[in-house]
């Protein structure tokens, strides 16, 4: 099957990239290496073709989609505090991309295509656990902009005929996501200042919990999505169905690097959410999706994976 992953350099991409290529299919790359890198491709660098573009270029996009059959749509800036920053950028590497490449995808004939939604549409609803069935709240740009790609995706299922699915990932974790960033996830930002032995950050008082969900489980869910049938703009929850409050996980990652388990308090940042955890049921009927990989053992490979690659 010839398969297109729009910032398939990226963390989840990337991860995405080298189990579709594991089952045979042919694959190409976009991405603008603003985040992505080539380094996290050199696994199959050989065996993938890779195209340097914007998806949010109309141009790059009708390119990338040629004689494509399915379109995995993870390219973004997924940072709530960017987008609080700077609204218009993250609008257009969100909103404006999703709509582009759909477009593209129309006309160039796509089947079927997956995007990579957030659990930050949420918001902050106080109802737990949160269920795809709930109205969204977005509390941020960001999340504003990856709700409008899921009523993109649902519209051109209902107009179109497209196959279309919006996978709403939870926090998501795991080897090579990039520390270097203060946009970057908590886990990897813990992980390596608690192994250059620095005092890690917490912003609020620590009590914010998450679902936090090991990448294996988000590619799993992709793979799944690739043959499931009936697909017709729903949205899912990709998530454990189990969440971690701050402290706790800076509790365990102290412990399996051997550093005390002390922060540095921060104001809250604006846009954040108090606590999310993701009822899976849907996911689990639609695409027969249970997580693979539970937290514990995720953080430890995250660890492993900072100490081998530091």
């Amino acid at each position: 099957m010839r398969i297109l992953v729009t910032g398939g350099a990226g963390f989840i991409g990337s991860h995405l990239v080298e189990s579709l290529v594991a089952r045979g299919h042919r694959v190409r790359v976009l991405d603008n290496f603003h985040s992505g890198k080539r380094s996290n491709l050199r696994n199959v660098k050989d065996d993938v073709e890779i195209l340097r573009g914007d998806a949010a270029d109309p141009g790059a996009a009708r390119r990338a989609v040629k004689g494509i059959e399915v379109v995995y749509h993870q390219a973004a800036i997924p940072s709530v505090a960017r987008s609080v920053e700077d609204p218009m950028t993250s609008h257009r590497a969100n909103a404006t991309a999703t709509l582009t490449v759909l477009v593209a995808s129309r006309d160039a004939g796509v089947r079927r295509f997956m995007y990579a939604s957030s659990s930050s549409v949420y918001g902050d609803s106080v109802r737990l656990p949160k269920r795809e069935t709930m109205l969204p709240r977005p509390l941020s740009p960001y999340a504003a902009a990856k709700l409008m790609g899921e009523h993109y995706l649902s519209v051109f299922a209902l107009l179109y005929g497209m196959e279309t699915l919006s996978l709403r990932y939870f926090n998501i974790f795991g080897p090579r996501q990039d520390a270097g960033s203060p946009y970057s996830g908590v886990i990897s930002l813990f992980v390596t200042a608690l192994l250059a032995g620095r005092t890690p950050v917490i912003h609020g008082d620590g009590r914010q919990s998450r679902d936090f969900t090991y990448i294996d489980n988000v590619v799993d869910a992709n793979l799944r999505a690739l043959t499931a049938k009936g697909l017709r703009g729903q949205v899912l929850n990709v998530a454990t169905g189990k969440r971690t409050d701050l402290r706790a996980l800076l509790r365990l990652l102290a412990a399996e690097i051997g550093r005390p388990p002390k922060a540095r308090r921060l104001a809250p940042r604006k846009g954040d959410v108090r606590h999310s955890v993701a009822d899976i049921g849907a996911a689990r009927r639609l695409l027969g999706y249970v997580p693979r990989v539970g937290f514990e053992d995720g953080l430890r490979r995250t660890v492993d994976w900072y100490r081998a690659s530091g």
